[in-house]
């Protein structure tokens, strides 16, 4: 048995990918075989495979044609949900923008679990997202809270990490004390700058309204009307952490983002995100996200490089 489909010239490079790089991945996947035919894509196989291979190819086929570049995680992304049957999924993920970055490139869910957290954002004043390097975690908060701000639902913007250093010791760095903390807080700069651009950064926060700052410059204060993001929770103590949620103010929005597999918290200390999932649980207006592997954005192989993680420290706890 064999399937025809038919792929407008101007989509087909961008469907196919360099050298049909985006086929092969799709033969290898689903053992099928793909012949191209000047407009006409043909598939060979069994019949579940040549279903699950023109559902994928239809869905790149629409989002290519929605003005997606079709990239090798989209395809992975795409064959996986096949086998799940649900890549139509996919279609409806993608009809949600959240902002534009300031080259005009569109800031949206990739993913099934990218989508349920940003819709937990929505519906809950906090929201604790946890997931490995590359799931969007940090990048689709800032969104959400550039766009809240932009839009006049909170006054101003606050963004916070605890300052631990990744296994160095930076304390003998020269400058004040901002230029020491300014390392910390890099990729959170880095994402106000793609999103808002530079200038307009630069005006709010010369204003007050937008503030990036250490996890120690938190106490003592109430956060009222405010966007607040906490990155890199999983380096808390408890104490900090509760210090942190206790300066919630009314109006605002938190949204506390971590990855437990990477703490650097000294060795004995307990995170104070383990702590604050497991007091929190179950109480009212309060989210709970995890992603995983397959939500991740990056390159294929962070993705790859997560999974064999997931599965040494997994043969570890046995």
């Amino acid at each position: 048995m064999a399937e025809y489909l038919s792929i407008e010239a101007d989509q087909a490079a961008n469907v196919f990918g360099q050298f049909d790089c985006n086929l092969k991945k799709i033969e290898r996947s689903l053992g099928v075989d793909i012949i191209l035919r000047d407009d006409k894509v043909i598939i060979n196989g069994p019949d579940s495979g040549i279903s699950r291979a023109s559902s994928v190819i239809q869905t790149l086929h629409e989002l290519a044609k929605r003005g997606n570049t079709i990239a090798e995680q989209q395809v992975d992304y795409a064959i996986a949900m096949s086998m799940e049957n649900t890549e139509e999924e996919l279609l409806t993920i993608d009809k949600e923008v959240i902002c534009h970055t300031i080259s005009g490139r569109p800031v949206k869910p990739k993913t099934i679990g990218q989508k349920k957290y940003i819709d937990s954002i929505k519906d809950n004043m906090v929201v604790f997202s946890m997931g490995p390097a590359g799931t969007g975690k940090t990048y689709l908060a800032m969104a959400m809270a550039i766009t809240a701000f932009k839009n006049g639902e909170v006054e101003r913007l606050i963004l916070t990490r605890p300052a631990i250093e990744a296994g160095e010791k930076l304390g003998f760095l020269p400058g004040d004390l901002q230029s020491k903390v300014d390392p910390y807080l890099r990729p959170l700069y880095d994402a106000l700058y793609q999103i808002m651009g530079a200038d307009s950064f630069l005006k709010n926060m010369e204003k007050g309204l937008i503030e990036v700052a250490p996890l120690a410059y938190m106490r003592g204060r109430t956060l009222d009307n405010a966007y607040i993001i906490l990155d890199e929770a999983q380096n808390t103590t408890p104490a900090q952490m509760k210090m942190f949620l206790t300066r919630i103010g009314f109006g605002s929005k938190v949204v506390i983002t971590g990855d437990r597999t990477q703490k650097d918290l000294p060795s004995g200390t307990t995170s104070g995100l383990d702590v604050a999932l497991r007091v929190l649980k179950g109480v009212e207006g309060i989210g709970f996200i995890e992603l995983d592997s397959r939500d991740v954005v990056r390159h294929p192989l962070v993705q790859r490089i997560v999974q064999a993680y997931d599965k040494y420290e997994n043969k570890k706890k046995k």
